[in-house]
Parts: C-alpha cells; sequence; structure tokens
C-alpha cells in the first residue's frame, strides 16, 4: 500500500478539510470514501491516520519526551503497543498520523496470537524502558483477548529478569485504569491520549529510532 497515488492524497486533503470545519467524522469519510472509489484499506487510512488540526494540536501538546520517563510511573497499554511494533518488524502498513503518533491498520487486536514477533517486540520495549529508566511500569494487557494472561506472566518474568521495576496484568477494561492514571501512558489510542495528562508515543519512538520501517507511511497534508 502507497500514499503516492494522487486520489488518495486529494481524498487526505478534503477529508482534513472537513474535520477543520467540525463536520461530523464518520459521514464525512464516508463522503469522502464514495466520492473517491476508496477501498475498505484506503478509508481505514485516512480513519487511522488523519484528524482536525485542533484535536492533533491538542494531542500533540500530551506528548512527552522519552527523557520524562526518568525517574515517573509509567503505564504500558500492552496490546496496542506490541501489536503497532509487531507491524513494524513484519513490514505491515503503518501510518504517521498528523497528531504525530505512529498506528497500525491491521485489525488484529481482536485476533492477536503470540509469535517470535513478539518476542522480538517485548525485547525492544524492555530495551527502551532499560535506557529511559522509569521508576516503575505497569503493563496492561486485555483479557478477553485470547492468552493474554499468559502474556502479562511472560513480560512479568522478562521483568525480572532484566531487574527492572514493574508490574504486567491482563484485566477486563485496562482503558479504567489506563484513563486517570496519575504518571505516563503509553499508547497510540486516542479515546486514552484525549483523556490522558501525559502520553509518551513509545512504540512510535522505537519505530522510528530502531527499525525503522520502509512501510511507515506519512501524509502530505
Amino acid at each position: 500500500m502507497t500514499l503516492k497515488t494522487k486520489v488518495l492524497q486529494e481524498a487526505a486533503r478534503d477529508f482534513f478539510f472537513l474535520l477543520n470545519r467540525r463536520y461530523p467524522r464518520k459521514p464525512s469519510l464516508e463522503l469522502i470514501g464514495n466520492r473517491y472509489s476508496l477501498s475498505f484499506d484506503q478509508r481505514h487510512l485516512l480513519h487511522r491516520g488523519i484528524f482536525s488540526d485542533s484535536d492533533a494540536r491538542l494531542r500533540r501538546r500530551k506528548q512527552v519526551s522519552s527523557r520524562m520517563l526518568r525517574d515517573g510511573q509509567l503505564a504500558v497499554d500492552g496490546h496496542n503497543v506490541l501489536i503497532t511494533i509487531e507491524s513494524a518488524l513484519s513490514g505491515r502498513p503503518l501510518i504517521s498520523s498528523n497528531d504525530r503518533f505512529i498506528r497500525d491498520i491491521s485489525g488484529l487486536s481482536g485476533n492477536f496470537k503470540k509469535t517470535g514477533t513478539t518476542e522480538e517486540a517485548i525485547r525492544l520495549i524492555l530495551d527502551f524502558l532499560e535506557e529511559a529508566k522509569p521508576s516503575h511500569t505497569l503493563f496492561l494487557f486485555d483479557a478477553p483477548i485470547s492468552k493474554s494472561g499468559l502474556l502479562a506472566r511472560e513480560v512479568r518474568d522478562r521483568i525480572k529478569d532484566r531487574d527492572l521495576s514493574g508490574d504486567a496484568r491482563a484485566v477486563r477494561v485496562p482503558e479504567e485504569i489506563l484513563i486517570g492514571f496519575r504518571g505516563i501512558v503509553a499508547t497510540s489510542d486516542t479515546a486514552i491520549i484525549d483523556r490522558s495528562p501525559k502520553v509518551i508515543d513509545l512504540a512510535g519512538h522505537i519505530i522510528r529510532n530502531r527499525i525503522k520501517p520502509k512501510s511507515l507511511l506519512a501524509w502530505k497534508l
């Protein structure tokens, strides 16, 4: 998939135009998708990657650098971060959104299954934590997703092996803990970002600095 097609870039600019004039998101996407005869994946790119200027600015203001993690509390949206990094490692399409968060467009969350790529993604995350040095890191995984408990246990064991301060849990609704968390939240989920005071794009940081995949797409609005 590419963003180099003239039609898709024009569709993106029109969608951006409508959002900036406060037109409702869902019908605007349907209108633009129909006008330009976009495929499901192309519409998903717009949905995941383009936001109004005002929304994008608010989210960018909440973003903190890895330096801000030192000696602080960090909560990680487990499946969100893992799947995004795995998409980069596997060469699946990623979108660099205009709010400066990197998002995957695979839609794999509900069907997530642990693979060898998961092991590599966990290693990269723990490497990052060793460098950033938060005082404590809490990983939260979606319990309804198959084998989340086993995944949480593996992450706990890996944290212990590295002598890091942290924990990993599988919980029914991670958002209930992530939203309102007093420290910094690692996620690219817009619903959590919009209700959190400080956020880090942990997956995006690793993808930009460690992986640098060719599958990362960016808009020209």
